[in-house]
């Protein structure tokens, strides 16, 4: 069915819209594109993607150059955890105001670099521009060049001024602040542990995942950047090999330690047992030693075991219910695909902030016929596709919550402000248990029976 027939304006967006059919076999989605104007995109800005993969360092200090209200946008109302420090729950600002917008911040932002260095003696700073600095030119690089030299500390700028493009290019923006903070650490020989991208512990998911990792025997060098810490990201380059979950956000860091380092890297995803058993196997394969990977098949038989055991009630009255999906990578649109799958569920729309064109080309052919498949949508989409389609339950994040509610839909949280753990063999229970409390829920009994009575007192009149 062609996308324009849904929609009633915006024609612009057609071609970021397939249904799966045999007539739409060979129409590629249109994707990686700076959202249209007028669409309001659920789509984040440059300094939202960068400060989402560093803000997680436990130990790092973050100042936000720019107005105050930038800075409000921490992880402190997000799920991201620590073992250690807790220092990257405060947010720092130059609090520039309309003075410092005229004349510039630049002496402001050296001052605030200074007062922190007093008082906190940190092991590193990053330091963000916004789209207010963006626009009056402040020279970022060169006030924390001398501010290193000063202090002798890392402080690193992250050119993440909002406008200058969307959420992939603050992704961008942040490895190259990785590697930056890499290249000031000592060389050394390999490790030969693992380093861990694209994780960001939610809820405590990477404690999940070290818990796999010891039983099979497998060292973590660095967590990349969930739960990690300055000691330990400066030795990322000597470890054997990298895991890529979140590919959008951290596969050009491992594209770019590859070069420079020679670390090879493998995608995994830790969402739904399929891809967690597989994830597991291709890290011990990719390790090569035999007793990693007899220990690793040990540790999937047994867990596999327990859940499927425990997942049999959830598929008995899950079964023919549809889902909608809107998250923020194609990565993890394809793993919950998957676990709606092996639910005995059907995805009749999947969408992603920042899919990639190969990862919509897999998402084409895990979906069934019929399916939407959006990039970079609206509320209007969502909206419209949901009730064409009849969504019993949306996966998403904070931002689509409302939408799902007001439609009387179940919703499920697969974003950064959840609570639980969603990954790993025990995720994909509390995931399943998650989607059938919601879809079962007697608030949309109530919903409809309102909803139905003000249908009838429409029709009267």
């Amino acid at each position: 069915m062609d996308a324009k027939n849904y929609l009633e304006a915006l024609e612009e967006r057609n071609a970021s819209i397939v249904e799966k059919s045999i007539k739409s076999q060979n129409q590629k989605i249109k994707c990686s594109q700076n959202s249209i104007a007028g669409a309001v995109s659920q789509r984040a800005c440059v300094y939202c993607g960068a400060r989402v993969v560093l803000n997680p360092i436990t130990d790092a200090f973050h100042i936000v150059h720019g107005p105050i209200g930038c800075a409000s946008y921490t992880l402190d109302i997000r799920g991201s955890l620590s073992s250690g420090e807790e220092i990257y729950r405060n947010s720092f600002s130059t609090d520039l105001k309309e003075q410092d917008i005229i004349f510039g911040g630049e002496k402001k932002l050296a001052a605030a670099i200074g007062e922190i260095v007093e008082h906190y003696g940190p092991k590193l700073v990053f330091v963000y521009s916004t789209c207010v600095v963006g626009v009056i030119g402040d020279d970022l690089e060169a006030v924390c060049r001398t501010a290193e030299e000063k202090y002798c500390i890392p402080i690193i700028p992250i050119q993440s001024s909002g406008f200058a493009g969307n959420k992939n290019a603050g992704y961008k923006a942040a490895c190259h602040a990785l590697l930056n903070l890499m290249r000031k650490g000592p060389v050394g020989e390999k490790l030969g542990g693992i380093n861990f991208l694209g994780d960001f512990n939610l809820a405590g998911e990477i404690w999940i995942n070290q818990s796999y990792f010891r039983q099979m025997g497998v060292d973590i060098v660095s967590k990349i950047t969930g739960d990690a810490s300055y000691d330990e990201l400066i030795k990322a380059p000597q470890a054997k090999l990298n895991i890529v979950q979140c590919a959008g956000s951290m596969t050009y860091l491992a594209k770019q330690m590859k070069m420079c380092y020679g670390i090879p890297f493998i995608n995994v995803s830790f969402y739904g047992l399929d891809d967690v058993a597989e994830s597991l196997r291709n890290i011990a394969y990719a390790l090569g030693d035999p007793e990693i990977i007899e220990r690793t098949k040990r540790l999937i038989g047994s867990e596999l075991e327990k859940a499927n055991t425990d997942l049999e009630f959830y598929r008995d009255r899950l079964r023919g219910k549809k889902a909608a999906i809107y998250v923020g990578g194609g990565f993890k649109a394809i793993s919950l695909i998957k676990q709606f799958n092996d639910l005995g569920m059907k995805t009749v729309m999947v969408g992603t902030q920042t899919g990639r064109e190969e990862e919509y080309e897999t998402i084409r052919e895990l979906a069934d016929e019929g399916t939407m498949i959006l990039d970079d949508t609206n509320p209007t989409e969502l909206e419209r596709f949901m009730k064409e389609k009849g969504a019993d339950i949306l996966v998403g994040g904070v931002k689509e919550r409302p939408l799902a509610y007001k439609l009387g839909v179940a919703f499920c949280d697969h974003n950064h402000e959840r609570k639980h753990p969603l990954n790993g063999f025990e995720g994909a229970v509390n995931f399943a248990k998650e989607v059938y409390t919601s879809i079962y829920s007697p608030v949309w009994r109530m919903i409809k029976r309102e909803l139905g009575g003000a249908y009838e007192k429409e029709k009267l009149y």
